[in-house]
């Protein structure tokens, strides 16, 4: 596998991120996780409807990722099988969350970012961990936050403490979002847990059925 070709091509997506202010009415919101069992990947879509947080739709998709997992090459393994998926979903949702980055990313093109672009829809990532940006410590109180910025001290990303007691999450718009935007709309998708409702239950979801269909 090339990844010079690979990061090449994410910079070229990296140059079709519309980063704006979100202002539609949200109506429905979507969580992607994928899960890995040996040979095979297992991408899970949750809808749920929005502010209150019901679940809608699941579906799923399952293959084979053509790459290993290499960091800041996640869209490439997982991408696939989530565009999979995506084709399967009854509705529509307004806005996607990945549990991933968006432009928190070395070449500005994490997997919220590329799929965004790739599926014309508005995304944010919501990354358990850095990948790559300077930031301070937020306080330890729920919604504290401090500033993710890359290395020349330009805003990535904003590193958000949502619940208190657990380390914070790394927030950014993947496409057609901002960063006020992507905060507020991760804020209201909380549940009384560190992930955001839609993402959690996607990625519980995509344990369960592994086991399930004994994948």
């Amino acid at each position: 596998m090339n990844f010079s070709s690979l990061a090449c091509e994410q910079t070229k997506i990296a140059g079709k991120i519309k980063i704006k202010h979100f202002d539609k009415k949200i109506k429905t919101v979507a969580g992607i996780d994928v899960s890995f069992i040996k040979e095979k990947g297992l991408g899970v879509i949750c809808v749920l409807s929005f502010p209150d947080l019901k679940e809608i739709e699941t579906i799923y998709a399952s293959g084979k990722p053509k790459i290993p997992y290499i960091s800041g090459f996640l869209a490439f393994r997982e991408g696939p099988i989530i565009e999979k998926a995506f084709k399967k979903l009854s509705l529509k949702p307004d806005i996607l969350i990945f549990d991933g980055h968006g432009i928190a990313h070395p070449r500005k093109c994490g997997i919220a970012s590329h799929m965004g672009v790739l599926l014309n829809m508005p995304s944010i990532g919501a990354a358990k961990s850095r990948l790559t940006g300077n930031y301070k410590e937020p306080a330890f109180k729920k919604f504290s936050k401090t500033i993710l910025k890359d290395n020349n001290a330009k805003q990535i990303g904003i590193v958000l403490r949502t619940k208190e007691k657990t380390n914070p999450l790394f927030i950014s718009p993947g496409h057609l979002t901002d960063f006020d935007s992507a905060e507020n709309i991760i804020k209201k998708c909380l549940n009384g847990y560190r992930l955001p409702e839609p993402t959690r239950l996607a990625h519980i979801k995509s344990k369960l059925l592994l086991k399930s269909l004994k994948m």
